[in-house]
């Protein structure tokens, strides 16, 4: 084989022991949503170099790994299945608290293989968040134009039966909030410290539940 096959072989091997490393880490700390992506990508990675390779010794080095980290990937599939539903957690933000911004939040439940997210908010009419339907209109055109220059799709849609307030994740994790979004007390000043770093801006006293569900899309 010539040295660029070989170079290549070695760096998909790297690669696929960097992931599969990562993967352990997170199955340790319990975070088996992220493992998981973790582990089927190092997996992959593994597959492609055993099947680049000619040496039988290494052919054979890679299938007790990827043999080895396939069972644990389809423990943790199956814990995850059992867990559906299941899973609850509530976290209480006291009136005043800090340190509650939305990356404080969400980064847990936001894997990799989050594609889509719902958010359902009943009451939308504060001046900072749009107060009245042209002026909201007009904001939430300008965000989808934004956010289409990264890639991202945004679809609005105005309902006058809805009263949840909750944000669905496509993997499977649903976030309720007492407030919804708008839990943040507002700054004092343009120049105040937390206009800018949710996570240092005081919050209203509410509550956020957090629920695995197996089905977060509504019909």
């Amino acid at each position: 084989m010539s040295r660029a096959g070989n170079d290549g072989i070695a760096a998909l091997e790297r690669a696929g022991a960097e992931t599969l490393k990562r993967a352990v880490q997170l199955d340790a700390a319990s975070r088996f949503q992220e493992s998981l992506v973790c582990y089927q990508e190092g997996i992959d990675l593994l597959l492609q170099a055993r099947k680049a390779t000619t040496d039988e010794a290494k052919k054979h080095r890679y299938q007790q790994k990827i043999s080895e980290y396939l069972t644990r990937a389809e423990e943790i599939k199956e814990h995850i299945k059992k867990q559906d539903s299941k899973y609850h957690k509530q976290i209480r933000i006291e009136e005043n608290a800090t340190g509650f911004g939305y990356e404080k939040l969400f980064h847990e439940y936001l894997t990799e293989n989050v594609s889509e997210v719902w958010v359902e908010d009943p009451y939308i009419r504060q001046v900072h968040q749009g107060s009245g339907r042209s002026q909201q209109m007009s904001a939430l055109e300008e965000i989808k134009q934004s956010l289409r220059n990264y890639g991202v799709t945004l679809n609005i849609n105005f309902s006058s039966s809805i009263h949840d307030r909750e944000i669905r994740f496509n993997n499977g994790w649903m976030i309720k909030i007492g407030r919804g979004l708008d839990y943040f007390k507002k700054p004092k000043g343009l120049f105040s410290i937390g206009y800018c770093d949710f996570d240092l801006r005081p919050c209203r006293e509410t509550t956020v539940d957090v629920i695995l569900t197996k089905h977060t899309k509504k019909t």
